[in-house]
């Protein structure tokens, strides 16, 4: 239950980037320093004869109600899909739910569910905006929930406030009437109001009377049953009521909730063992420890299970339907919990090498084992756990050479804890990660090398933390040892302390020289504009792409990305932090992905945003692996040409223009190059004069500017009148006749009024007299994106963005001019960083077009 509602944004301020993580890290050294201040007069040993003496009832009827409690968390998505009207297959729901909350829970904003959901839900369907209002709705429900039961709670059994913290209230009777009252203030809203509510750009419509009442009834339950799991796990010396203790829980829960520690560890343990009944603390702490187990981790093996189970049915000879669809879904989601699952292993094998290993299996090892292999196994399976954790951001990346490392690791760690000390739980659950991990060798297409990719602030938090957390076991488990210098050089079965001390400091120096190697790289250098041959090899590229789209590379105003045998490449501008990739790679499909994940790279090195703007429906899928988020810019318009023509009352408009046009003597004529001089200084006089009648600057990027050298690389549609020149655009033509469009636009003033239109009826007739198969007809922007309520406070600021994009282009009305050719309408996305960056990504964007930040501000 204790998960962030939405996953930290990828781009920010440099203060945003490094307060969240280091606030996180302080809470858990706060946490962690007032347990040792609690637990100080306890052993290590204590806490694990305690988790020991749990009777298996207990630990059966725990695992049982966190069944149930995943089946309630369902309900959740449920609930939120209902509200989106989005109806979906049970199956597939309770997948994300579980696989969401299985990560979320562990990980909060690490390894996020929200994001694991964004991946499965993109996948089945549903836009960027809507799983962001399904995020939203998921976190009301909780919250109203939490106020509902909290509320109650603690009116009925309140919690005494300690004198020490001098507040105006002794008890959390107050506290409980506050938030009774939001909640019904909550349920009244949805009775009453049905239109929706606007706060700043906000728009949020109130859920029907019957569908907010399930949210409080699943919230509940899910707050019931989940508070019952450690109830039930809790020493029967300690006497207290489940309604006394569910109080304490839910504060608690608040309290790990608001402290953003990944599964509020250490948090959640520190305020039970503070507010508790005074007693024994080491007998809270075996029930603590398991309820982490049960209710944390058994899940995440699951869903581990899960994954690595569909693998072994997917290479089997004869394939299921059913089978076959499960392996679509789990290519988005199984590098992110292989990741999650890699870093738990890494931190296991860390928490045991800083802790004793049992007497009774040293002994046994003793009789076995030289001492010098117990030591080097003892290193080595804490360096394997470090190096684990290392690797888990390159599975997550899907890099093919750290598959293959932890592959290996994962096998030494399970001889390394049987040598050790005869560890078999532990080499037992590395066995089922190993076995779960190695038959999705599938996942992992990506060459590269390992650990070169740069490490967000929070992928550092994550280390630092693991490291945090070995030391202060260490610290704890050894605290009735004398420190010595001596101790870096005693080798015996019987000296584990001075085991543990190599092995934590051996660690610590991979740590630190990880850390330095990134810290000491050379900053990439700032992307050179391309060479003559570069414009070469993209042109001849070029000549193979069947969308005409790809043209926009001849400009010779951006960057390229080539692959390794430049048969394939992206083009993309810089505009501040964002470097901005026009459109998908162009590229052989089969392409595609790989070159994605090198412009990602490329621009993680540098601390750039990778955006990619305008890319097709059919390619989200590829930008969702990348760990972009999506939202939709508007949607192109394709003309099918061999169904276009001017008859039947639909195009009576068409015809008239035509018509009007041709007896005014205007007729289309198209000339291929070689373009001469003479024709280049006629068609810039159209041009100047076109830019001095509209008050306006050349814009680029997405859109063509007037660049004899340019025009020149392909045929050219003029529209003469009585042999004058009064209109022209440059033509690109797709390859094997797949689409033609139009890219620079130009008319004189004194033009009769249409005559563009002209030029578009006169070439779609062209091309389809050439055999084209369709004519682009370019994006409209904002077309087909609704104002959705509870939209995303950056989709609407990119929706307020883009309407005054259209100055910048001046589409004012496009949609309705287009139209009238009755095309196919096929949406167009920007796939991005998401959060607080997206507004100064689109600024950038806007740059890009508008040709330059002077010209964006002129507008």
């Amino acid at each position: 239950m204790i998960e962030t509602a939405t996953d930290k944004p990828a781009g920010q301020s440099i203060f945003g980037i490094v307060a969240g993580p280091v606030y996180v890290v302080c809470m858990s050294l706060t946490a962690l320093w007032l347990l040792h201040r609690e637990l100080n007069e306890y052993h290590l040993h204590d806490f694990l004869h305690e988790l020991a003496r749990i009777p298996p009832t207990k630990l059966t009827l725990a695992a049982g109600l966190t069944i149930l409690n995943y089946l309630i968390l369902v309900a959740y998505d449920w609930i939120a899909l209902r509200y989106l009207r989005h109806p979906m297959a049970l199956p597939r729901i309770a997948l994300a739910s579980f696989l969401g909350y299985a990560v979320g829970n562990n990980f909060g904003t690490l390894l996020g569910g929200s994001t694991v959901r964004l991946r499965l839900y993109t996948a089945w369907g549903l836009s960027a905006v809507e799983i962001v209002r399904l995020v939203v709705i998921l976190s009301l429900t909780f919250w109203i929930g939490l106020f509902a039961v909290a509320g109650i709670v603690f009116i009925i059994a309140p919690l005494p406030i300690p004198t020490t913290l001098h507040l105006p209230i002794a008890s959390t009777v107050p506290l409980g009437i506050l938030l009774a009252c939001l909640a019904v203030g909550y349920l009244a809203l949805c009775a009453v109001r049905h239109e929706p509510i606007k706060v700043f750009q906000w728009h949020f419509s109130p859920p029907p009377i019957g569908l907010s009442l399930l949210q409080y009834m699943v919230a509940s339950l899910d707050l019931l049953v989940g508070a019952a799991v450690l109830y039930v796990l809790l020493p029967s010396q300690l006497e207290t009521t489940y309604l006394h203790f569910l109080s304490i829980y839910l504060l608690a829960l608040v309290v790990a909730l608001f402290s953003q520690v990944p599964g509020g560890l250490g948090v959640l343990e520190l305020v039970m063992i503070v507010l508790l009944p005074p007693g024994e603390p080491h007998r809270l702490v075996g029930a603590l420890l398991a309820f982490r187990v049960i209710y944390y981790l058994l899940p995440l093996l699951c869903g581990l299970i899960l994954l690595g189970g569909n693998e072994l049915a997917l290479n089997r000879r004869h394939v299921g339907p059913l089978i076959q669809a499960a392996g679509r879904w789990t290519n988005y989601v199984a590098p992110r919990i292989f990741a999650a699952t890699l870093y738990l292993a890494g931190l296991m094998l860390l928490l045991s090498g800083a802790t004793p290993a049992a007497h009774g299996r040293m002994r046994l090892i003793r009789d076995i084992l030289p001492l010098p292999v117990v030591e080097l196994s003892h290193m080595a399976a804490s360096v394997a756990g470090m190096l684990l954790i290392l690797l888990a951001h390159s599975v997550q990346r899907r890099i093919e050479t750290a598959y293959y490392a932890v592959v290996l690791l994962l096998s030494g760690g399970i001889a390394f804890s049987l040598l050790k000390g005869f560890d078999y739980e532990e080499a037992a659950l590395l066995a089922v990660m190993l076995l779960a991990f190695a038959p999705c060798r599938r996942h992992f297409y990506r060459k590269g090398a390992m650990l070169t990719e740069r490490f967000s602030a929070r992928w550092f938090m994550a280390i630092g933390m693991a490291l945090a957390c070995t030391v202060w076991l260490m610290l704890f488990a050894y605290k009735h040892v004398d420190y010595t210098h001596d101790m870096w050089w005693q080798f015996a079965f019987t000296k584990n302390a001075a085991r543990s001390l190599r092995a934590t400091a051996g660690v610590v120096v991979v740590a630190l020289v990880f850390s330095a190697g990134r810290m000491l790289r050379s900053k990439p250098r700032p992307p050179a504009m391309p060479s003559d041959a570069d414009l070469e090899d993209a042109r001849q590229i070029i000549a193979t792409s069947r969308r005409t789209a790809a043209n926009l590379a001849l400009l010779g105003d951006k960057h390229f990305l080539f692959n390794a045998d430049r048969s394939a490449f992206i083009m993309y501008g810089v505009a501040g932090r964002s470097w901005v990739s026009m459109g998908d790679p162009v590229s052989d499909p089969a392409f595609t992905r790989e070159l994605i994940w090198d412009f990602r790279e490329l621009c993680d090195e540098g601390g750039r945003w990778p955006v990619f703007y305008q890319v097709d429906a059919e390619r989200v899928p590829l930008y969702v692996e990348a760990g972009l988020n999506l939202i939709k810019l508007g949607e192109e318009a394709r003309v099918p040409l061999q169904s276009f023509g001017l008859e039947g009352s639909s195009r009576k408009g068409l015809r008239r223009t035509n018509k009007q046009l041709v007896e005014e003597g205007c007729q289309l004529e198209m000339l291929e190059p070689p373009l001469g001089d003479d024709l280049m200084t006629e068609l810039k006089c159209v041009s100047d004069a076109w830019l001095a009648e509209k008050s306006t600057a050349e814009k680029g990027f997405s859109l063509g500017f007037f660049q004899p050298d340019y025009i020149r690389q392909g045929p050219v549609a003029l529209v003469r009148r009585q042999g004058q020149v009064i209109a022209f655009a440059n033509v690109w033509r797709g390859a094997d006749k797949e689409e033609l469009s139009m890219d620079l636009m130009r008319y004189l003033p004194q033009a009769p009024h249409g005559v563009m239109e002209f030029l578009f009826i006169q070439l779609m007739l062209w091309g389809k007299e050439q055999g084209f198969g369709w004519f682009n007809l370019g994006m409209a922007p904002l077309s087909g994106v609704e104002a959705q309520p509870l939209g995303s406070l950056w989709s609407q600021l990119a929706a307020i963005a883009y309407r005054h994009g259209e100055h910048f282009y001046n589409f004012q009305g496009l949609r309705q001019y287009k139209e009238k050719f009755d095309p196919d309408w096929s949406a167009k996305y920007l796939a991005s960083p998401g959060g607080i960056a997206l507004p100064v990504i689109l600024a950038n964007v806007a740059t890009l077009i508008s040709g330059g930040l002077v010209e964006l501000v002129k507008k």
